[in-house]
């Protein structure tokens, strides 16, 4: 029987296919990938009742077509019905999280049980050599800032998974090939009773869930959800004025009581300043919570008070140094074009800035079309090669795997503005960077359409110097061959 907890495994298992599935199924099939993050993440499964209910029964409805393949299967080999149900059922429990009677309710979980929960989180699912590396990536830099040493309570374990991680990063051949990760029941039992240490008070992750919306544009339904998520705890007794943070969420649940009747339809959820503070403070660092990245674009269709507008916080990437001086603080899909005369050093201001981006803020690909990937552009890419930024000659047909992408140059690509557009409309989320050539005059060549439709533009008008002027930094500059 396929379940939440098995659900990548048993299709890797069965060879299940999207296009082997009905219509119906496989609108399921990449619902579930989609709010999962192909299992990455099982969070809006575990916060959102009417996401939780999709899910349940695309699983049943799932297991309903499954069933008489199942059946026939069983009566070939002629084993009793209830062997089969039995060992599912010891399966499903060893999978599960012993939590100890005495576990430490604590108001963040510790940077072992972390790491050791997003390790035993990824058995049975299927992983590329770039999932594995940022997951090492992730580790060593915890253990280089001294979140997790020696003296760590669970610093044995932690070794031992980062050696199983290098391990597995071994094993492929190639960036794109998928291995299925698998434990032995030994593994899972240890590091499952580890979880079972610590328990998140509900009050907390109550907390959490609330300082995710803020700030944002929001069903009516979805605060209607989480107030009746505090509502219930109350009532069955899970949630009582002796937790330490009743305070916080009996005011919580009065705030969404508030605009559940403000706001028939959706609108913003606003904190104030000094209630938001506190909030963080309880549930720690603010990096755990989604809602301080602020939010993405609010949809056109959304009729908005002015007043409103001011109240909204916008996903900003967080630049600092030499970059946030000289173009601003842009959002996660700014869109940017830089042109200038040959050798006056617009690739290898191109470069190093997607190295800056690949080393901070995500995985990058960079389209060397006009030179293509040669000697010379080992040379530029020598001092700021990264493993988060990949390089190609022509443009891929998929660019899902990236978060910025780089093209260069546009003219040799043979893109217009419209082609441009479609692109950016593919991936909403995703940042482009677009380099041009120049005529005579000293202008990039194309339609001025490109300049109307980005965020930042910048020019190279000499040797080794840029200026920029877009929408986040009016006139910054920047010297290219200098550290």
């Amino acid at each position: 029987m396929i379940t939440i907890g098995n659900y990548y495994s048993e299709i890797v298992k069965r060879g299940l296919m999207k296009s082997k599935l009905p219509a119906a199924l496989q609108k399921g099939w990449e619902f579930i990938n989609k709010v999962s993050l192909k299992g990455d993440s099982w969070t809006a499964y575990e916060t959102s009742d009417s996401i939780k209910k999709v899910v349940d029964l695309y699983i049943s409805k799932l297991n309903e077509h499954l069933k008489p393949k199942a059946e026939s299967k069983v009566s070939k080999t002629k084993q009793p019905t209830k062997k089969k149900v039995s060992t599912t059922k010891s399966s499903s429990a060893r999978s599960k999280v012993k939590i100890d009677p005495k576990a430490e309710k604590v108001e963040s979980y510790s940077w072992e049980h972390k790491f050791i929960k997003r390790f035993i989180n990824m058995d049975g699912k299927a992983k590329t050599r770039n999932q594995i590396r940022l997951f090492i990536n992730a580790l060593q830099k915890a253990i280089r800032e001294k979140r997790i040493d020696k003296n760590s309570k669970y610093a044995k374990e932690i070794m031992d998974i980062q050696d199983s991680l290098i391990r597995f990063h071994g094993r492929f051949k190639s960036d794109n090939q998928k291995e299925v990760v698998s434990y032995t029941e030994k593994t899972k039992g240890k590091y499952l009773t580890i979880l079972g240490k610590q328990i998140e008070l509900l009050s907390v992750k109550l907390i959490k869930s609330y300082i995710n919306l803020q700030g944002k544009v929001i069903e009516n339904k979805k605060a209607k959800n989480l107030h009746n998520r505090i509502a219930n705890a109350i009532n069955k007794g899970k949630l009582s004025k002796k937790d330490k943070y009743w305070d916080e969420v009996d005011s919580i649940l009065k705030q969404l009581k508030t605009f559940v009747k403000k706001n028939p339809t959706s609108g913003i959820l606003s904190i104030e300043t000094k209630t938001l503070n506190g909030l963080e403070s309880i549930v720690g660092c603010p990096c755990e919570t989604e809602s301080l990245n602020g939010i993405g674009n609010v949809p056109n269709d959304v009729i908005m008070s002015s007043v409103d507008v001011l109240k909204l916080n916008f996903k900003k990437l967080g630049f600092t140094g030499k970059w946030l001086d000289f173009i601003g603080n842009p959002a996660r899909n700014f869109s940017m074009m830089i042109f200038g005369q040959p050798k006056f050093g617009k690739s290898i201001l191109a470069i190093s800035f997607a190295s800056y981006l690949a080393n901070n803020f995500g995985t990058v690909l960079y389209v060397a079309r006009e030179e293509g990937i040669d000697d010379t552009l080992q040379e530029k890419l020598e001092k700021v090669a990264h493993p988060d930024l990949f390089v190609v000659g022509s443009l891929p047909e998929d660019l899902e795997r990236f978060d910025f992408i780089f093209l260069d140059s546009i003219n040799k690509l043979g893109m217009s503005p419209e082609e441009i557009d479609a692109l950016r409309a593919k991936y909403p989320n995703k940042g482009f960077v677009s380099v041009f050539q120049t005529r005579k005059d000293g202008n990039f060549r194309g339609s001025q359409e490109f300049q109307h439709d980005v965020d930042v533009v910048v020019e190279v008008p000499e040797r080794g110097r840029a200026i920029q002027f877009g929408r986040y930094n009016q006139g910054g500059e920047l010297s290219i061959f200098e550290n």
